[in-house]
């Protein structure tokens, strides 16, 4: 819906009103002395029926490496895979998200997340504060579940109404609204995990009506998520972690008490099937049958979506790249931050022998990583982007600092992938019961246009990194991350061939002829070559050429 300018005296009504609540908002503070009580992750997770369901069914006896790894490429496993974590977990789920949106999709998962909780499983919800405004902060309703905590990292001062009001607050505290929580894990029993790209929301899972992301996760079992776990606790444990319940007044928390009614239109989930086991103490013998897990599976319009004892892990090795909390530290105390995911992405990178492949929606490079691809292509090393074209990222800004190391990447020998934006990808519909709704060319919940939202990196068909991260400035210098490196010649090539698909139907290559830049489509696309930033609106452009001389490449 499109609404006219509003006429002078009431701009400038809005202007006063918006400096005024920030004024006034800038004279409040976080609150002192917060009772923050620490708590942790399991201590034997191993022992756990989850921890023993790992190691006995999902772990080959002939595996050399302790952590086992599937990748979830679509819609279907990674909404499957969150519900089957939560209905198979006995004792905790820890999350920490950037965002989570209420919506369908995500009503649905509280509303498993809840049904745990009544079970007797401690939910602990660590969430960036950036978001929670709005129809979002109905999201932190879910912490008057009794065994449901959720935590808010570098908390806001502003109000809660609105994303205006939310900003106001810190409108004279760049340095610390610019830094932001943007880690991603979902973990179950301290044994399970996912991590990857995705924050919570139809837009990640394919059930929006408008625009969708393209994303990637990782299922993880085994020792890594331990290290997951571990880090989720120092980012738990931290000071810039403020329980809901210190930062939401009485008066809100009885709005979201209100609230707690279920929303026109959302379906039920289908209830814990009735006399479910309880946990067991007892250690469990080869063969037996493991409570609670072994019929975990998630339905899709009465097919399996996701069937958690039948998965099949990669066993590799491993390691968790995972920034500090320190990294979040105002301004003028950053020592705690030490080496940070991007460095040792970066260093990853700088080894490479034959390929990278680098796949990054928010893709602003600056000088000092344009220099190290420049190099890496200098010797030899095939180095390939992909990212959004500006008709389909939602960040106009972040295209304008990629847009100015286009040519200088290109010259270089970088290739350069677009996504098309008119590519439209099939809506999920999440159903009824837990359930997916169809998904591919007859969905009936139609079809939207299509976003990157991946963010990975294939080094020599051996290595494959997967997390949180962008590659630009703001991933390395601002916000925190969390990644996880997986040396395994199968999974990479597992991860590269999904993204190869990507390249080869839905996006262009950007070249260079002469001093212009062409879009090419790949042989056999059902669209044709293009210039001039192709599907993207007079508006767009104008856009991103007013804000590329303002906007320095650290903020993008």
């Amino acid at each position: 819906m499109h609404f006219p300018p509003p006429r002078p005296c009431r701009l400038l009504h809005r202007i006063l009103a918006i400096v005024a609540a920030g004024v006034l908002a800038a004279c409040s503070s976080l609150p002192p002395n917060v009772d923050r009580a620490s708590s942790f992750t399991l201590a034997a997770p191993e022992q756990t029926e989850m921890g023993q369901f790992v190691a006995q069914r999902l772990r080959p006896e002939h595996a050399r490496s302790d952590s086992g790894f599937l990748w979830l490429a679509d819609v279907d496993s990674a909404y499957a895979a969150r519900v089957a974590l939560i209905r198979a977990a006995r004792h905790t789920l820890d999350l920490q998200y950037y965002a989570i949106h209420a919506d369908h999709s995500t009503e649905l998962l509280l509303e498993e997340l809840g049904r745990a909780a009544r079970r007797g499983v401690r939910v602990r919800i660590l969430l960036d504060d950036f978001n929670t405004v709005g129809k979002d902060a109905q999201v932190l309703r879910l912490a008057l579940e009794p065994r449901v905590e959720i935590r808010l990292f570098n908390p806001m001062t502003g109000t809660r109404g609105s994303m205006l009001g939310h900003l106001a607050g810190s409108l004279f505290d760049e340095g610390s609204i610019g830094k932001r929580m943007h880690n991603k894990l979902f973990l179950a029993d301290g044994s399970m995990g996912i991590a990857g790209g995705r924050n919570l929301g139809d837009a990640y899972f394919g059930a929006d009506a408008t625009s969708n992301f393209i994303d990637l996760d990782v299922l993880a079992a085994g020792r890594i998520v331990r290290d997951m776990s571990a880090s989720f606790d120092r980012f738990w444990n931290d000071e810039l972690a403020y329980p809901m319940q210190a930062l939401v007044g009485p008066d809100e928390l009885d709005r979201l008490e209100r609230g707690r009614t279920r929303q026109p239109g959302l379906a039920p989930v289908e209830a814990e099937p009735a006399g479910a086991p309880p946990p067991i103490a007892a250690p469990i013998g080869a063969g037996m049958v493991l409570p609670g897990i072994e019929r975990v599976d998630v339905t899709r319009q009465g097919r399996p979506a996701f069937d958690l004892p039948s998965v099949r892990l990669t066993w590799s090795p491993s390691v968790l790249l995972a920034d500090e909390p320190g990294k979040i530290a105002p301004d003028d105390d950053e020592a705690d931050a030490g080496d940070t995911v991007v460095d040792g992405l970066l260093n990853l990178v700088d080894g490479a022998r034959r390929e990278v492949l680098i796949v990054s929606p928010y893709f602003v490079p600056g000088a000092l990583i344009t220099d190290r691809l420049r190099k890496l292509a200098a010797r030899g090393v095939r180095v390939r982007v992909l990212t959004n074209s500006l008709a389909s990222n939602d960040a106009p800004a972040a295209h304008a600092g990629y847009a100015r190391y286009r040519r200088e990447l290109l010259a270089a020998g970088v290739e350069l992938h677009e996504l098309r934006a008119g590519e439209a990808v099939p809506a999920t519909g999440i159903g009824a019961h837990g359930g997916m709704g169809s998904i591919g060319a007859g969905s009936s919940s139609g079809a939207s246009r299509a976003s990157l939202h991946s963010k990975a990196v294939m080094i020599d068909g051996r290595i494959a990194v997967i997390g949180s991260m962008n590659l630009d400035l703001r991933s390395q210098a601002k916000n925190s991350e969390v990644a996880l490196v997986i040396r395994s010649a199968s999974f990479t090539l597992a991860g590269t061939e999904t993204v190869q698909r990507l390249m080869d139907r839905t996006s262009y290559r950007v070249v260079l002829r002469g001093q212009r830049l062409a879009w090419q489509a790949p042989p056999g696309a059902g669209f044709g070559d293009a210039a001039d930033e192709p599907g993207a609106t007079t508006l767009q452009k104008i856009l991103a050429r007013v804000i590329a001389p303002f906007a320095p490449d650290e903020i993008l």
